[in-house]
């Protein structure tokens, strides 16, 4: 049976069903790989140079997926193809340990007892004034306060601050004025 003219651009794959999805899972690992390898730093705070590398790479592995199939369905496949082996690789990283530090990788120490690891940041590409808009956004003034901060390997830096140096919720004032109340009335 052959296709309507108007219909065959949108059903007839110009490649095999199987090389699409061997060409989307290897460029999938490819990238994979060269962002484990970058760093976390391309997903910590982006700069505009950052965010054109992002934007370009779609653009520069599109025909290592398409190859020379423009067809619709060879762009659903490959779609389906992405977010498949995505939920797989996902599903792996959580399946334990060992494969979430090969396919994620672990955090990377900052700062400890309110030092900052200037050899880390170096080796992350992240520049002081990033880690203090970092810190600030997470309720601290400055890294003397820090207890300890982890960049994730999602790009998200994690701030515990020094129970002293914590700022007072509402709670803890209302506490402490009930505290203050019932020390009043039992004089």
């Amino acid at each position: 049976m052959t296709l309507p003219d108007w219909l065959a651009p949108f059903l007839t794959m110009d490649i095999s069903l199987g090389e699409k999805v061997l060409r989307t899972v290897v460029v999938y690992l490819g990238i994979a790989i060269l962002i484990r390898v970058a760093g976390k730093r391309l997903l910590a705070q982006m700069n505009s140079l950052d965010l054109v590398v992002v934007l370009l790479l779609s653009n520069v592995v599109q025909n290592s997926i398409i190859g020379p199939d423009n067809s619709v369905l060879g762009g659903m496949v490959g779609a389906v193809v992405l977010i498949g082996f995505n939920a797989g690789m996902d599903r792996l990283a959580e399946s334990s340990t060992a494969s979430r530090g090969l396919l994620v990788g672990g955090g990377t120490d900052v700062i400890t007892d309110g030092r900052v690891d200037e050899r880390a940041l170096r080796r992350l590409g992240i520049g002081r004034s990033e880690l203090e808009l970092a810190l600030r956004r997470q309720g601290a003034d400055d890294a003397s306060e820090v207890q300890h901060a982890v960049l994730q390997p999602e790009g998200e830096i994690v701030v515990t601050i020094k129970p002293g140096e914590r700022a007072a919720t509402r709670d803890d004032l209302d506490r402490a004025v009930a505290e203050l109340k019932a020390l009043i009335a039992a004089r």
